[in-house]
């Protein structure tokens, strides 16, 4: 009996002391604790562990819409976006997206808000395909990841995930713009080249190809200097200032090949070009040869496997993109084409002395003494047409008198032949003439009626032609050749 009633006491006693524990356990702690919502959030961490995704999601919407006070509720909403991230695929990616948002507008004072950005950011670069196909996904990862480095600048983990990624982004968007720079280049759209290849260059001084993309510069101010020379519809004039201004760009791409990539593979080249063209060669820093020579070093060439695999796979290149320098967190004024004709315009202008491509009107009046008319009434009498020109010609003018009118046409040409086909007046008949002759078309017997007593006038034999077989004829070669 006394066993009994210790063995009843011992029980109390722990199901006092578990209960005790279950009040005062913190569940951020790692304590064990048996809270429902504690619960319904170790099973969801563990349906995620074994890719129950599904299930995963399921239990934490009911923990969130159960316990919307619960101190797991923050937890809850940021690992429904990581179950979604951790899915997969485009529709998946596109939901973590926007649970990712929503974590970031309720909780944007947590540290996970940072963590959510950046994952936002991820999502793009994931789905970021080719410098030559769709590049949406790598715009939106440019803004996202510029996005993150502005907005949590004192988290350095994070800054720096960022920046990498930022410039691996913007290698493959600047490869982009240089391909169709490129394409406009070798199509002689010479202004469009250099409007894209100049803001590639100003917009991410980071590429691999950044030395390449100002010499093609030069090239392409060359190759439009000797489209302006050999044009002979230019005057030499305009043609010699214009060309002075488009060697002035040309040895600006020049020099900056060399003084900001001189340990890159185009300086020697740029150097070359300067020489010829008889313009100053620039001679670069120690500080810019130091710090090209890193970025430099910092690149990684693909083997001939990877090139091999690229052509079959829709991932970009990113190993190429340098892991020093600060990327370009603004984007500057882009350079249109029309920008680059107007300055070729002008210089024109101002050598033949227009200007500035500008036209002027001037008012001229051609009959400054004439009145100003009133508008006609419309019970006005009908009055003579005038002939604008004649009245325009002489105004003023009163008729000359009748000596010193000019003869009618007429008596200036006195022996001019009768026209026969005018109309006569009403004449009497001479009963002594000869009537008129008569044409007689007709056949008798084989041969035309002679109607008129000269031979001249009679046709010969070997011209007369059958009219009803010459029709026949010319109906057979019609349906021959109907065109």
């Amino acid at each position: 009996m006394r066993r009994v009633l210790i063995s009843g006491l011992l029980g109390l006693l722990a199901f006092s002391v578990a209960c005790t524990n279950k009040k005062v356990s913190n569940p951020l702690a790692n304590v064990g604790s048996k809270q429902p919502d504690k619960v319904l959030f170790d099973r969801s961490m563990d349906a995620m562990k074994h890719n129950r995704f599904d299930v995963a999601r399921m239990t934490l919407q009911t923990l969130i819409n159960t316990y919307p006070d619960s101190e797991f509720i923050a937890r809850a909403k940021l690992a429904v976006a990581d179950s979604w991230y951790a899915e997969g695929g485009s529709t998946a990616l596109q939901q973590a997206e926007i649970e990712y948002k929503d974590f970031g507008t309720f909780f944007p004072n947590m540290p996970e808000a940072a963590e959510a950005s950046l994952k936002v950011a991820n999502i793009h670069y994931q789905q970021m395909e080719k410098a030559d196909r769709d590049y949406t996904h790598a715009m939106r990862a440019e803004e996202e990841y510029r996005q993150v480095i502005l907005q949590y600048p004192d988290n350095p983990v994070i800054v720096k995930q960022a920046k990498q990624r930022l410039r691996e982004v913007q290698e493959v968007l600047a490869q982009r713009e240089y391909n169709i720079g490129r394409f406009y280049y070798l199509r002689q759209a010479y202004p469009a080249a250099i409007a894209r290849l100049q803001t590639l260059v100003d917009r991410y001084p980071l590429y691999s190809g950044a030395d390449e993309t100002l010499y093609l510069i030069g090239q392409t101010y060359e190759a439009e200097i000797a489209m302006i020379r050999a044009n002979p519809n230019i005057k030499e004039g305009p043609k010699a200032k214009t060309i002075e201004e488009l060697e002035k760009g040309t040895a600006a791409a020049y020099a900056k090949v060399i003084t900001r990539y001189p340990a890159m593979d185009r300086a020697l080249d740029a150097k070359m070009r300067l020489e010829a063209l008889h313009q100053p060669v620039p001679k670069p820093t120690r500080s810019a040869w130091e710090l090209n020579k890193k970025e430099v070093a910092s690149r990684t060439e693909p083997s001939m496997v990877t090139n091999m695999m690229g052509v079959f796979g829709k991932r970009p290149d990113t190993e190429r993109a340098t892991k020093l320098g600060e990327p370009s967190l603004t984007d500057p004024t882009p350079l249109n084409a029309t920008d680059v004709v107007k300055n070729v315009t002008r210089a024109m202008n101002a050598s033949s002395g227009g200007a500035d491509g500008k036209l002027g009107v001037q008012t001229v009046n051609v009959n400054p003494g004439a009145p100003n008319q009133e508008p006609p009434r419309s019970d006005d009498p009908p009055s003579a047409a005038v002939d604008p020109a004649a009245s325009a010609a002489a105004p003023n003018t009163q008729p000359a008198p009748a000596d010193q009118q000019a003869p009618a046409a007429a008596e200036l040409t006195p022996n001019a032949a009768p026209d026969p086909n005018e109309l006569k007046p009403n004449q009497p008949v001479d009963p002594t003439a000869l009537p008129p002759l008569q044409q007689n078309n007709e056949l008798v017997n084989g041969s035309p009626a002679a109607t008129a007593s000269s031979s001249s006038t009679a046709p010969k034999q070997e011209e007369l032609v059958d009219i009803s077989s010459s029709k026949k004829k010319k109906k057979g070669l019609g349906k021959l050749n109907p065109f």
